[in-house]
């Protein structure tokens, strides 16, 4: 009996660069007016996408915070990165990637209020592992979540506070985001978000 034929897949962009960068724009200042500015404020992005997304952010908020107030930030002083592969619920099952140095700004993350920044949410476990290597860490006064796209199928109690772009999703389908900063497609740096599911 002949293999099953492998269902061709299809893919369409849902989010090009110019509107990704609205979509943190509009992120960065949400977070500057829900935190009242950038005092005690640190955003940790979870490896490997949330650390360039968080990256921009701090750049635009750093940017919002100049010309609102006049005051000059440096934006790597509130960044840092966070890694969750050893905190992960499914490691057992999945195969995992060599996990990245946690890298925590000077000021580090007691009594701050930490920006947990990632590219998707889904699940919700990655999010779920992150809260658990944040108790290793420190103390912070309050804990956010900042993401990209937000596809649904949650499958705990979490909720993100900022999106950029609600995606309802089958569950057959991925989303896949590609940053300049990492991933190239053919040979070029691209920044998009497409959906690839079955044809």
């Amino acid at each position: 009996m002949p293999a099953p034929r492998p269902e061709s897949v299809v893919s369409r962009v849902v989010l090009a660069e110019a509107d990704i960068d609205r979509a943190l724009t509009r992120i960065a200042h949400e977070i500057l007016e829900a935190n009242k500015g950038t005092t005690d404020l640190v955003l940790l992005g979870i490896p490997r996408r949330g650390y360039p997304l968080a990256q921009r952010l701090a750049a635009k908020i750093a940017a919002a915070e100049y010309q609102s107030t006049g005051i000059s930030l440096d934006p790597s002083a509130i960044v840092g990165q966070l890694d969750v592969t050893m905190f992960r619920d499914d490691l057992r099952h999945h195969p995992t990637r060599p996990p990245l140095p946690t890298q925590l700004p000077p000021s580090g993350i007691d009594n701050k209020v930490v920006v947990l920044v990632d590219d998707v949410l889904y699940s919700g476990r990655t999010i779920r592992a992150a809260l658990d290597a944040l108790v290793d860490l420190g103390r912070p006064r309050a804990v956010r979540l900042a993401v990209l796209v937000d596809r649904g199928h949650r499958e705990l109690p979490i909720r993100a506070d900022h999106v950029g772009k609600n995606l309802p999703t089958s569950s057959v389908e991925k989303v896949r985001v590609h940053l300049a900063e990492i991933d190239a497609v053919d040979g070029h740096d691209v920044t998009e978000v497409i959906i690839e599911g079955p044809a």
